[in-house]
């Protein structure tokens, strides 16, 4: 069992660009002996993704559905009743999923009545026993604080992609605000689950360089979403080629070896997936996904729970049961 003074935080873009590039086989056997090393092998985490504020963001991410400026067929949906969003947390548990997260399409966090009412959320989940998370867009060390008093276990803020990539992405914000959150949600002693989205045109090394910024963090990100991009029609990114399942695996793979103590999340894309090209993302090292009754991964297509169980059944999986603490960075 290796422990946290060898995590490497020091990696090179040639290095990440090596494991990557190694035979298919090799590579998936090196990331499944780092996975059995640092986590159970038969425990897949479910998380329960739901979406509290709906449609009308400001933001021209090209892939997001939820963008004001592109025509969708999603309806803006104004923040849900703390009510309706206990209920969804508690059928989550039931359902077996030990993290619940809520998301706001946001640009930024304001000090409003919208952000309160999303505090006494976080405080009624919390009471649940679930891990609580959110993604609200950016956030300030002291709305990321008043986070973490009600109960915040983790923020989800993906980095989408590269830094060199990103303005052919999103040109509303910069990278750096991205970075600049994360390291806010770090200050308030909150967990940080940041990956990104392959699919966007990107090139390999664009993705490996998202891959170089997270595992060199002070703190590698305890959670690790691999989103596949959900093509959503009338957004520009529509028309893009279904991500290949091999370079899933092979990213799958690298996030495992570089980053071994987060849980890897096979995230966005699993309904254009065959269960045998989930199993093999499982194989590689993930160990988390989305799940629920809704169907839904906020506004896009997702298995169901019950299919998801159905499939961890089949290959010898179960639920991950809910962990008083994180692998090593309590």
């Amino acid at each position: 069992m290796t422990t946290r003074e060898e995590l490497r935080h020091d990696w090179t873009k040639e290095d990440l660009l090596a494991i990557y590039n190694k035979p298919l086989l090799q590579l998936v056997y090196e990331a499944a002996g780092i996975h059995r090393a640092w986590h159970k092998a038969d425990e897949i985490q479910l998380s329960t993704l739901l979406s509290v504020k709906t449609g009308g963001c400001p933001e021209d991410c090209s892939y997001c559905g939820q963008a004001a400026r592109y025509h969708t067929d999603i309806k803006v949906q104004a923040l849900l009743p703390k009510e309706t969003v206990l209920a969804h947390a508690k059928k989550a548990k039931e359902n077996g999923s030990s993290r619940f997260c809520m998301a706001a399409a946001w640009r930024e966090v304001r000090d409003n009545r919208d952000f309160d009412n999303i505090i006494e959320m976080v405080k009624g989940v919390n009471e649940l026993g679930l891990e609580v998370c959110c993604t609200l867009g950016m956030l300030s060390e002291n709305q990321a604080k008043r986070l973490q008093e009600a109960g915040l276990y983790a923020y989800n803020h993906n980095l989408d992609t590269s830094a060199e990539y990103y303005d052919k992405i999103i040109s509303t914000r910069q990278f750096n605000n991205r970075i600049n959150t994360i390291n806010n949600v770090r200050k308030a002693g909150i967990t940080v689950c940041s990956g990104g989205i392959i699919g966007l045109g990107e090139s390999k090394e664009d993705r490996i360089s998202m891959l170089l910024t997270l595992a060199n963090m002070e703190k590698h990100p305890e959670s690790v979403p691999i989103n596949a991009l959900a093509r959503v029609k009338g957004t520009p990114l529509q028309n893009n080629p279904k991500v290949d399942i091999w370079e899933m695996v092979r990213m799958v793979a690298t996030a495992r070896i570089a980053m071994p103590a987060s849980m890897v999340r096979l995230s966005a894309g699993r309904m254009d997936m065959t269960e045998p090209e989930q199993a093999w993302c499982f194989m590689a090292g993930a160990n988390s996904i989305f799940s629920g009754e809704r169907e839904t991964l906020l506004v896009t297509p997702n298995p169901g729970i019950s299919e998801d169980l159905q499939m961890l059944q089949k290959l010898g999986l179960k639920p991950l049961e809910k962990k008083k603490t994180t692998p090593y960075f309590t």
